[in-house]
């Protein structure tokens, strides 16, 4: 199978069906997930409805001993399952795709039983964005959220993470309401709230243009001509600024 995208370390997928054991498989999301080296964002719309399905962002952690199991945090989580488990086993099928096989709680049924799947992904060619073709930019922001709590409270913060792929850009935020640990002063999601997304796509004629804009806050969320892909962005663990806000760069690549 031909190669889809140059050297790289970054991946764009969608998903091609999943499929709850013992039942078939099938697809009612429109999916994308952006990877760049450690950090992923993956937003999942519901076909039917144009509403957010599923949406979550954090890093994606190989397992060293055996690197087809990966497992991925949960930083931003619309289903509020920021402790369970999710750690998928990858295959190749025979005609290139990615077979994913775990097990994870299953939102559509009471109690969300943990349920086994097999989830079958397709990289998808790099969009030519800005920079023109054959090369371009991809990286994972991750916006600067300090807790301070005193005894006892609660805070709320909007947690946000942007992502883009050369001419692919996804911006996803939740907002969370932290509180102490038990016994210690480690603070911690209590809950999260409603969740925001927007995507965009690069048109050489119309430069960025959504394709979804969700959520309460989906307005305002910065849009991918508000961020400047200069040398802020390309130090990891830096600091780059959108609209007066800062964020981590989580990562970054750039091919050219």
């Amino acid at each position: 199978m031909a190669t889809l995208n140059p050297p790289t370390e970054t991946r764009l997928s969608t998903r091609v069906s999943l499929r709850w054991l013992p039942e078939p498989a099938s697809e009612t999301t429109d999916t994308i997930v952006m990877s760049v080296k450690g950090w992923y964002v993956d937003l999942r719309v519901d076909k039917t409805t144009g509403d957010i399905d599923w949406a979550i962002a954090g890093q994606r952690v190989v397992d060293s001993n055996e690197p087809r199991r990966v497992q991925f945090t949960h930083e931003i989580d619309s289903r509020n399952s920021f402790d369970a488990v999710d750690c998928g086993t990858f295959s190749t099928l025979p005609n290139g795709d990615d077979l994913e096989v775990g097990s994870m709680p299953r939102p559509d049924l009471p109690g969300t039983p943990m349920t086994e799947y097999e989830e079958v992904w397709r990289e998808l060619k790099f969009r030519e964005g800005p920079e023109g073709p054959r090369k371009g930019v991809s990286w994972v922001l991750e916006s600067k959220h300090g807790v301070d709590l005193g005894a006892n409270a609660e805070m709320e913060v909007a947690r946000t993470f942007v992502a883009k792929i050369w001419g692919t850009y996804l911006v996803v935020r939740q907002r969370q309401v932290y509180a102490h640990l038990t016994g210690s002063n480690a603070a911690v999601v209590r809950e999260g709230k409603d969740v925001s997304a927007r995507r965009e796509e690069w048109d050489p004629n119309d430069g960025w243009t959504a394709t979804y804009v969700l959520g309460p806050d989906g307005d305002v969320l910065p849009s991918a001509k508000d961020i400047d892909d200069g040398e802020q962005l390309r130090t990891p663990g830096g600091t780059a600024f959108i609209n007066g806000e800062a964020y981590t760069v989580r990562s970054y690549e750039e091919i050219v």
